[in-house]
Parts: structure tokens; sequence; C-alpha cells
């Protein structure tokens, strides 16, 4: 197995793992959702289910370059957004200035990323 081949495959565990944690919080959230309540819990919840399904296909798919890139864009912006949505929640004010926004703005670039993806040519 080649080093660019131990590396895809590295990446990919790690999506998977990520996709796997990104899970288990977006059901443990919806859970606290309906019990506890709170103004940003169903949307974390939601947001974290979403993307792990996203991690899990690029993960396991063996993505290209770009992929995995966008892939890390997403994760961090998921963290920032998601992070300051649950600390406005649980600890009564934001995770830093700005988080929420920064972390959104990730959140679309990677996913725009993800499209970009579409466009490049696959090297034979």
């Amino acid at each position: 197995m080649s080093t660019a081949e131990q590396s895809a495959s590295g990446s990919g565990r790690i999506l998977v793992f990520a996709g796997g944690l990104c899970g288990a919080a977006g059901v443990a959230l919806s859970a606290a959702a309906a019990h506890l309540g709170g103004a940003f819990v169903g949307t974390v919840a939601s947001f974290l289910l979403m993307h792990a399904a996203v991690f899990l296909a690029i993960g396991l798919a063996g993505a290209t370059r770009i992929l995995r890139i966008a892939s890390v864009i997403l994760l961090v912006g998921l963290v920032l957004f998601c992070g300051d949505l649950l600390a406005r929640d649980f600890l009564g004010g934001r995770l830093f200035p700005m988080s929420a926004p920064i972390g959104g703005t990730l959140l679309i670039a990677g996913w725009l990323a993800i499209a970009a993806s579409a466009l490049v040519r696959p090297r034979l």
C-alpha cells in the first residue's frame, strides 16, 4: 500500500469516526431536546445527524482530496456552529464572539467545496 493510499485510508477512518460521533451526539441531543427543551438543542441535533451521514459517505467512499478537504471544513464549521448554540443553551453564553457565524460560513463553504468537487476531472 502506497503512502497516499495509507493517508487516504487514515482520513477515511477519521471521517467515519467523526460521522459516528456526530450521529451518537445527534441522537442524544434529540432526546435532550424532547426532555429538557432549550432553544437550540433540537437545531444542533438536526445538524449533527445530517452531517453524520455526509462524513460516513465521504469516509467510506474513498474520497478525493477535494472531498476530504471539504469534510474538514464541514467538521470545523459544525464544531463551531453547534458548539456555540449548545454553549448558549447549557452555559448561558457564547462559545466565543462570532463562533456561530464563522461556523455557519464554514459549513456553507464546505458544501460549496463538495459541489465544486463534482466539476473537477478525476486523475487517471
